[in-house]
């Protein structure tokens, strides 16, 4: 089995039906050349961030096009994690417990 990196997919689809978006989940669902892990979206702006697992941005792109869903950017990313942010992260553990916008 090839190694699976992450990438982010940036979808900007203003005025997307949210029906379209199901049946687009439901496609994707069946989909074994990536494995999708989590969506953020912003209504107002239509833009969507996903974060999935793939061999290479390659295949994201053949599973998009050929289920004919568009997209803006692909671009592989890691995720960080508090020891690399060395004294920052008690600053940001503060800030983020005061934010309008808490994560679940």
């Amino acid at each position: 089995m090839s190694k699976l990196n992450k990438y982010m997919m940036v979808h900007n689809t203003p005025g997307v039906d949210c029906n379209e978006v199901q049946g687009n989940w439901r496609k994707l669902a069946n989909v074994d050349a990536g494995n999708w892990i989590r969506t953020y979206y912003n209504e107002d702006k239509g833009v969507r961030y996903c974060l999935w697992m793939a061999e290479s941005e390659e295949v994201l792109k053949d599973i998009f096009t050929e289920i004919g869903i568009s997209w803006e950017s692909i671009i592989e990313v890691e995720e960080t994690v508090p020891d690399m942010w060395g004294e920052k992260w008690e600053e940001h553990l503060i800030k983020e417990s005061s934010a309008d916008t808490l994560g679940n």
